[in-house]
C-alpha cells in the first residue's frame, strides 16, 4: 500500500462547475443554451449540492467565462453544505492580498473552502518552469505563514514581506485550507510533495497511476510528509455497458476534428506536460480508444485538459472506482456532457454506493464551533 495521509478507506466525492465555457451535449460543439454564466453555473453547483457531493472544482483560464475567485463569492450565500475547490494561478494577485482572499472567502463559506494550485503561465506570459515554480513555493510558504504564525516574515527571491497574519486569519483551523495541486513534470510533483495536501492526477491506466502515486509519495516522505491524492475524470454511467457505448457515441456524433482542435487549443494550457501524456494515452489507446478496461479517451480530441471517462455501467463504474480507493485515491472530481444531466445520473447510479466525506473535515480543518478570528469573535486591538 502507497503510504497516504489519510489511512481510512474513504473518499471526498466531487463535481465540476463549467467556469470555463465547456458544457455540451455533443463534444466540440459550444452550447449556448449552457454557456458558462453566473445563473447556469450556479444551477450546477447548487444541483451537486442537493445530489450530495462535497465538493466541486471552479476552474480557471483566460478564456470565455468566470473568475472563480468572483463566482465563489457570489454563489457563496446560495449554498450550506457542499465545498468549493477554486482553481487560482499563483502570480495573478499579490501573496497577501491572496492570502486575504482567501480568509474572506473561507468565513463566507465557514471554511468549505480549498485551493486548487496553479502552476502554469500567466496570461500573455511565457516563463521558465523553474521560475513559476519558485513562486509558486514562495506563495505557498507566505499562505502557510498567514495561517500559522502571527506574523509574515519571509525572504525568497521574489517577495519580502514584513507583515501583521491578523487581516488574513481562515476561518480554518490546524493549518487552514487543504491545497490540491496537479502536474506532470518532476518539479510540479516536488512542490506538491513539500507544501500541499492532495496530488491531483489525471486519468491513465491503473499501473501509470500507482506508478505516479509512489512517485510523489517517495518526494513527500523525503520531507517528512504524508499526501493523498486524487483524481480528476469524466463519468458516462448508462443502465448497462452497451448503452454506456451508446452514450459515448452520441456525444462524439457530430464532432469534426479540426473543430475539436481549435476547442482544445482555446486553453493557455493545451501544451503543458499533462496535456501532452493524455494525448500519449489515447494515442496508445485501442481501436475503440480504450487505454484500459472502462478508461475511454476519446474526449480528449476536443477537450484540453481531463481528456478520458469511465464508461459503463452502474456495477463497472462502482467497481473501478473502488479499485482506485483500494490503491490510495481519496479524491474524485467528476464530470459529464451535459454537466447537471450527468450528475443526476451518477446520483442515481453510484454516489449513493461509495463512502463520501469532506477530506478538510477528517483532517480537522473545519472547526465544530465557530473558531476566534479577527472576521468573528476575535477582540481586535
Amino acid at each position: 500500500m502507497i503510504p497516504i495521509r489519510t489511512s481510512r478507506r474513504t473518499a471526498e466525492i466531487s463535481w465540476f462547475a463549467d467556469l470555463c465555457g465547456g458544457d455540451t451535449a455533443f463534444l466540440g460543439q459550444l452550447d449556448g443554451d449552457r454557456r458558462s454564466n453566473f445563473t447556469h453555473c450556479q444551477r450546477i453547483v447548487q444541483q451537486a449540492e442537493r445530489l450530495g457531493f462535497n465538493n466541486i472544482l471552479l476552474p480557471s483560464s483566460y478564456m470565455v467565462g468566470q473568475d472563480p475567485f468572483t463566482f465563489a463569492a457570489a454563489v457563496a450565500p446560495s449554498i450550506q453544505h457542499i465545498s468549493l475547490l477554486v482553481a487560482h494561478r499563483f502570480g495573478e494577485l499579490h501573496p497577501p492580498m491572496l492570502a486575504r482572499t482567501i480568509s474572506t472567502l473561507d468565513h463566507l463559506l465557514k471554511g468549505r473552502f480549498t485551493l486548487n494550485v496553479i502552476n502554469s503561465d500567466l496570461p500573455g506570459v511565457r516563463e521558465e518552469g523553474k521560475v513559476r515554480y519558485q513562486r509558486t513555493r514562495e506563495i505557498i510558504e507566505i499562505l502557510r505563514q498567514a495561517w500559522t504564525q502571527d506574523e509574515i516574515h519571509f525572504r525568497g527571491e521574489m517577495y519580502q514581506f514584513d507583515l501583521s497574519a491578523e487581516p488574513v486569519k481562515p476561518y480554518q483551523q490546524n493549518g487552514g485550507p487543504l491545497l490540491y495541486f496537479g502536474g506532470f513534470s518532476p518539479e510540479a510533483r516536488d512542490v506538491c510533495a513539500q507544501y500541499c495536501d492532495v496530488f491531483l492526477m489525471w486519468p491513465d491506466t491503473e499501473e501509470g497511476l500507482k506508478n505516479t502515486m509512489k512517485d510523489v509519495s517517495d518526494r513527500a516522505a523525503a520531507y517528512n510528509r504524508k499526501i493523498d491524492f486524487g483524481l480528476r475524470i469524466h463519468i458516462i454511467v448508462e443502465e448497462n455497458e452497451e448503452q454506456a457505448w451508446l452514450s459515448t457515441q452520441k456525444l462524439m456524433s457530430r464532432l469534426e476534428v479540426k473543430r475539436g482542435e481549435e476547442l482544445k487549443n482555446r486553453a493557455q494550457d493545451a501544451k503543458n506536460m499533462g496535456v501532452l501524456q493524455q494525448n500519449h494515452l489515447r494515442e496508445n489507446a485501442d481501436k475503440d480508444g480504450y487505454a484500459e478496461d472502462l478508461v475511454w479517451t476519446g474526449i480528449g480530441l476536443a477537450r484540453s485538459g481531463c481528456g478520458a471517462a469511465l464508461v459503463g455501467s452502474p456495477d463497472q463504474i462502482t467497481d473501478k472506482i473502488n479499485k482506485y480507493m483500494d490503491m490510495g485515491i481519496r479524491s474524485f472530481i467528476f464530470s459529464g456532457y451535459p454537466l447537471i444531466e450527468s450528475a443526476v445520473k451518477f446520483e442515481n447510479y453510484v454516489l449513493g454506493r461509495l463512502p463520501n466525506e469532506k477530506l478538510a473535515k477528517i483532517q480537522g480543518r473545519i472547526p465544530e464551533n465557530e473558531p476566534d478570528t479577527p472576521l468573528t469573535t476575535k477582540i481586535l486591538k
